[in-house]
C-alpha cells in the first residue's frame, strides 16, 4: 500500500509560487484605475454615439468654463505663470526664453532640503512638488488634440479651416511656447538659414515659398504634410469636437514649420482613458539622425512613425474608430516614402558655439558655459541618455518618478509610473519648451531641478545655472 508522502522542495515551490501569485494579484489590483475614476474601463471608442450632434455641442459648451476653470486652478497651484523672459532668444530670434524655476514647492520646503531627502522620505510625507507629477490633459476624459491660438487663427486665416474646440481650449500662457512661426532649417540648404520667410507653412502657401528649394518629390512630400486628413475631434461626423464638419487636421498642424506648437493630446498606447498620458507635441528636427519613433511606440522607422500615425494619434490607437470617421491609408511607397523623405530635411538650428563634434568651442563659450558642459557630461550624468553630437542616444529609459509619489487622480488622470519614454534630442533645446514629453517642466530650469531631485545628484547652485546656460546653447 502507498504512502501518501508529501515531497518537501515540491511543497515548497508551491507555496513560494503561491506567494508571488498571490503578490502579483495584489500588485494588478493596486495598478488598477479606481472605479471612483474610471468606473467602466474600456479598450474601443463609442462607434455609435447615442446622442445628437447638436445636444452634445450644446452641453460641451456649458461645461466648457468649468472645464478650463479647473484646469486653470491646477496650472496655478503647480506653477509660477508670470511671464519673466531671459535676455537669450529662441533661434529665430522672434520670441524670448523664459528663466527661472516655476514649479512651486510646498510650504516650508527649499530645493536644497528636498534633495537631501530621499525617495522614500518624499512619498511618506507627500512632499513631490505637484508641478513634477504628469500633467492632465485639459479635458482628459475626452482627450484629443488641441492647439494654441495662435495656430486656430492661422490656419483659420489661410485655408479657412477651423482647429478651434468648442469643448476645450490651450491651457499654457504663450510665452511657455514655443517662438510663432517657427524658423525652417533645411539640411539640404544650410546656405540658406531660416526659409520661412516668418511665415507658416500652409497648404495654401507652401508651393511659392519651397520653389527651387526643394526636389519634385520633396515638394509633393510636404503637400501631403499639409493636407488635413479626417482626426478623432475633427471629422465630419457627429462624432466629433468642431462645430462645423471638418476635412481634419494635417501632420504640420501640430508639427508647425517641421518643429512644433506646443499642440498636445494624449498617448494612443495606453488604455484606460484615465491612464493614458498627455503628450506635447515633438519637434521633427533632427529626424535623419533618430532611430526610434513616438514616446511608448518604439517605431522603427520614420516611415512607420508616418503611417501609424493616420491610426494612433490621430484616432487614439482605434482602428474600428478609424474606419467610420475616414483614416487616410497612403500608399508605402509612392506617399509614405515621399513624406518621410521631406520629414527628413528638417534641420536642427544653428548653434555657433558648438564644435562638430557636438562640445563648445572653448574660444567662444563662457566660463559658465564650459562649466555647465562639465557638469552635463561628469556628475550630472545628462550624457548618459543625452550623449553628443546629437543629444540622443536613441533609446527608452524609466525614470521611476513612483518612488516619489502615491497614485492619485488630477483632473480626470490616473496619476501613475508612465514606464519607458523615449529619450528626446537636446539639441535646439532652448526652442521647444515646455519640456518632459507632457510638457509638465516650463522651462529649462524646471527640468535641472526635476533631474536633480528624482536622479539624485546633489548639484549646487552654480552648477544647476551652469548646466542651463550650457543647454541655452544646444
Amino acid at each position: 500500500m502507498k504512502k501518501n508522502l508529501k515531497n518537501p522542495v515540491s511543497t515548497s515551490a508551491s507555496m513560494l509560487c503561491m506567494l508571488l501569485l498571490s503578490a502579483c494579484l495584489v500588485c494588478a489590483v493596486q495598478a488598477q484605475v479606481p472605479a471612483e475614476v474610471d468606473p467602466d474601463p474600456q479598450t474601443y471608442m463609442p462607434v455609435v454615439i447615442e446622442k445628437d450632434f447638436k445636444t452634445i455641442m450644446q452641453q460641451d459648451m456649458k461645461d466648457k468654463p468649468e472645464v478650463m476653470d479647473r484646469q486653470e486652478d491646477l496650472l496655478k497651484r503647480r506653477y509660477d505663470l508670470s511671464d519673466r523672459p531671459s535676455d537669450v532668444m529662441m533661434s529665430g530670434k522672434r520670441k524670448p526664453v523664459q528663466k527661472g524655476v516655476r514649479v512651486k514647492l510646498p510650504q516650508e520646503m527649499t530645493w536644497d532640503k528636498l534633495a537631501d531627502m530621499k525617495p522614500a522620505e518624499i512619498k511618506k510625507s507627500d512632499l513631490f512638488p505637484e508641478g513634477f507629477l504628469p500633467l492632465p490633459h485639459a479635458k482628459h476624459p475626452t482627450g484629443g488634440q488641441v492647439f494654441p491660438e495662435n495656430q486656430i487663427d492661422e490656419i483659420q486665416k489661410l485655408e479657412d479651416r477651423s482647429l478651434e474646440r468648442f469643448d476645450v481650449d490651450f491651457d499654457l500662457p504663450d510665452h511657455f511656447t514655443p517662438e510663432f512661426p517657427p524658423p525652417i532649417f533645411l539640411t539640404t540648404r544650410p546656405d540658406l538659414g531660416d526659409v520661412s520667410q516668418g511665415k507658416l507653412l500652409s497648404i495654401d502657401n507652401y508651393y511659392a515659398m519651397m520653389k527651387g528649394i526643394l526636389t519634385p518629390v520633396q515638394m509633393e512630400g510636404l503637400r501631403l504634410l499639409l493636407t488635413p486628413f479626417p482626426q478623432q475631434q475633427f471629422n465630419q461626423t457627429e462624432d466629433r469636437k468642431v462645430k462645423d464638419p471638418s476635412l481634419g487636421v494635417s501632420c504640420l498642424d501640430c508639427h508647425a514649420n517641421g518643429h512644433t506648437n506646443a499642440a498636445f493630446h494624449l498617448n494612443p498606447d495606453t488604455r484606460p482613458q484615465a491612464a493614458r498620458f498627455r503628450l506635447d507635441t515633438v519637434s521633427l528636427r533632427g529626424m535623419f539622425n533618430q532611430q526610434i519613433h513616438g514616446s511608448k511606440r518604439s517605431l522603427r522607422s520614420v516611415e512607420d512613425f508616418t503611417e501609424f500615425e493616420q491610426r494612433t494619434a490621430y484616432f487614439d490607437g482605434d482602428h474600428v474608430i478609424a474606419a467610420k470617421k475616414g483614416v487616410n491609408l497612403p500608399d508605402r511607397a509612392s506617399q509614405v516614402a515621399m513624406m518621410a523623405q521631406m520629414q527628413n530635411l528638417f534641420d536642427f538650428p544653428p548653434a555657433p558655439k558648438l564644435n562638430v563634434f557636438g562640445k563648445l568651442d572653448p574660444d567662444m563659450a563662457t566660463k559658465q558655459e564650459m562649466l555647465g558642459q562639465e557638469v552635463f557630461f561628469g556628475k550630472g550624468q545628462c550624457s548618459a541618455c543625452h550623449p553628443a553630437p546629437f543629444y540622443t542616444d536613441d533609446k527608452m529609459h524609466d525614470l521611476k518618478v513612483g518612488r516619489f509619489y502615491e497614485p492619485r487622480e488630477s483632473n480626470g488622470k490616473w496619476i501613475t509610473p508612465v514606464g519607458p519614454i523615449k529619450s528626446f534630442t537636446l539639441r535646439g533645446i532652448k526652442g521647444s519648451p515646455p519640456y518632459m514629453h507632457d510638457g509638465r517642466l516650463l522651462t529649462l530650469e524646471d527640468t535641472v531641478e526635476f533631474f536633480n531631485l528624482v536622479t539624485e545628484l546633489k548639484l549646487t547652485d552654480e552648477e544647476k545655472k551652469a548646466l542651463v546656460a550650457f543647454m541655452r546653447c544646444l
